[in-house]
């Protein structure tokens, strides 16, 4: 079999890295993420592992560019960054992390020859480099693979094998397709036959805790008039209005709702917020300027509040080296400081354990929330992604609110200040949206849930260690049967 050339491979891997960005929300092409690794993996089957590597890079650097090019509205529109230093520093970003891909199959393609041992090999290479983007340095794990099977066959491996499961069985997938084609039928059919695994799995494990009415509020706040100390009287004036005509039985508002620290906001204002016969969860920071600011929720009328734990880096924390971009961009209290109390809040006859922004994307550091018996019946996220547009991002993290559901089969409820305000049920399915930068309040009943998965029971035992093992060792199994 002739080496492909570099020139081809480097076209194809940048093609199949945007056909991958194109698998995720808002499309929800299962197929597509399948087909994009199945093209990477043909190629690295049959290249040098210098070729192997570069098309890994350029896969990865193409997947990560494309599917996070929003960061730059974030930098350029808000932030103030010329649109070209903008945009290098997205460029930056998805060189540093395709940097995982190409060495993950550089060193697949030299430690295995050509053939059916290196596709097989390519599969516990890619799950190896996908756990890594997600934990090493804080982890950056979005748009993970497995994210583009919150439907279709794969999905019902969530409950089971989780997101970096399914991250796996999806690259096996791939090798499996490009072992069709070169007629390694025996290697082949079991690979092929993980989606229909997937459809035949028995999927319940929890039970219903009652249903609650909760009212998502989306105040619809444009960020360059979130900050602004001018618009704070017309902004809380609008809030309380929202809040005032609310209907459910629990009232939950997005991130940072309150531009402020929650000792500034005046008691005529907060009189209004707090409404003694419907609890509510507001957005606010708490903390002092010595201590640091934590991004956090609080329960109005009662002593519970939530404060963020994953900080997000250049936005919430400023990682070192870096302290001279983050305050050219001029973010709001950007060097926080991490949150406590992690425990769900008892409300309403459930358990809503909170998330703020992309915590969601970390179920290994909330999993404790759902096992046991003091276990969350309902997940709340609250958001604000009005930094970043309406493009691709609203869908993108919904969909991970959509993975986390299925892993964890628990409902996942959805405030955010621009969208996506929704509800996911414990199946993982959309039940409730309100428009984007449409202001208003979404009005829902949902299903509590208790009950574990299998996955959060391992997960919450042993954390992701048991994946790392699986793939470390199917490797060594994999080079020794090569040898």
């Amino acid at each position: 079999m002739r080496p492909v050339k570099a020139s081809t491979a480097a076209a194809v891997a940048l093609a199949a890295g945007l056909l991958q960005t194109a698998s995720f929300a808002p499309t929800d092409a299962w197929w597509a993420q399948l087909a994009a690794l199945a093209l990477l993996f043909g190629l690295v089957d049959r290249a040098t592992p210098r070729v192997a590597a570069l098309c890994g890079a350029l896969f990865g650097w193409s997947w990560m560019a494309s599917g996070l090019w929003w960061l730059h509205i974030s930098m350029h529109q808000f932030g103030g960054i010329p649109w070209l230093v903008a945009a290098l520093a997205v460029a930056l970003l998805a060189t540093v992390l395709s940097g995982y891909f190409a060495l993950a199959l550089g060193l697949a393609a030299r430690w295995f020859a050509p053939g059916r041992w290196r596709l097989l090999a390519l599969a516990p290479a890619w799950l190896l480099a996908e756990l890594a983007r997600a934990t090493w340095f804080s982890g950056f794990p979005w748009i993970a693979s497995g994210y583009a099977h919150t439907v279709g066959p794969l999905a019902g491996w969530a409950p089971w094998v989780g997101i970096y499961g399914i991250t796996g069985l999806a690259a096996l997938v791939a090798a499996g397709l490009v072992l069709l084609k070169e007629r390694a039928w025996a290697l082949a059919a079991p690979a092929l036959l993980l989606p229909l695994a997937g459809l035949l799995l028995p999927q319940d494990f929890t039970a219903s805790s009652g249903r609650v009415a909760v009212s998502l509020v989306q105040p619809s706040i444009p960020q360059d008039q979130k900050f602004d100390p001018a618009r704070f009287a017309t902004n809380l004036d609008a809030l309380a209005r929202l809040i005032e005509s609310a209907k459910g039985q629990v009232v939950i508002t997005p991130e940072s709702v309150v531009p402020l620290p929650l000792d500034e906001l005046d008691s005529a204002t907060l009189a209004r917020l707090s409404r003694p016969e419907r609890p509510a969860l507001l957005g606010a920071f708490l903390g002092n300027a010595d201590d640091g600011w934590v991004n956090s929720v609080v329960a109005l009328g009662s002593n519970y509040h939530y404060g963020k734990r994953h900080l997000l880096p250049f936005g919430e924390m400023i990682p070192p080296g870096f302290a001279w971009f983050v305050h050219a961009m001029g973010i709001p209290m950007e060097d926080q400081a991490r949150g406590d109390h992690q425990h769900p809040w008892d409300v309403a006859g459930q358990r809503l354990r909170p998330l703020i922004c992309y915590e969601d994307l970390f179920g290994e550091d909330f999993v404790q929330s759902a096992v046991g018996p003091d276990a969350a019946t309902v997940f709340v996220n609250v958001s604000n992604l009005a930094w970043f547009g309406t493009a691709m991002i609203q869908d993108q993290h919904l969909q991970f609110s959509q993975m986390r559901a299925l892993e964890f089969q628990r409902p996942f409820v959805r405030s955010t200040n621009t969208g996506a305000t929704a509800v996911v049920d414990h199946l993982g399915r959309i039940t409730a949206r309100l428009p984007a930068l449409e202001r208003g309040v979404l009005e829902a009943s949902v299903d509590g849930r208790t009950g574990s998965t299998p996955y959060a029971r391992w997960l919450s035992a042993l954390g992701l260690w048991p994946l790392w093992a699986l793939g470390l060792l199917t490797l060594m199994g994999l080079k020794r049967a090569a040898s």
